[in-house]
């Protein structure tokens, strides 16, 4: 899970990049808070996907997570 500390230390890693520079230990810190902030989108959009259902003409619904099997990576 993203913290929004988390959010704030990429931004101010990422403000520091464009003026003098950052560390090897800031640019593995950045790197790292950006593969944790990817996956935590990418989770957030498997749940949303997995919870469509699609209302049919004749009126029923399809939950697409239990038609296809959800997403499991994206």
């Amino acid at each position: 899970m993203i913290t929004q500390e988390m959010i704030d230390r990429i931004n101010e890693l990422y403000h520091k990049s464009q003026g003098p520079g950052l560390s090897t230990e800031e640019k593995e810190e950045q790197q790292m808070l950006r593969r944790a902030y990817i996956e935590a989108i990418r989770a957030n959009m498997r749940a949303n996907l997995n919870n469509i259902s699609i209302q049919e003409a004749d009126g029923s619904v399809t939950d697409l997570e239990k038609k296809f099997g959800g997403i499991k990576d994206i």
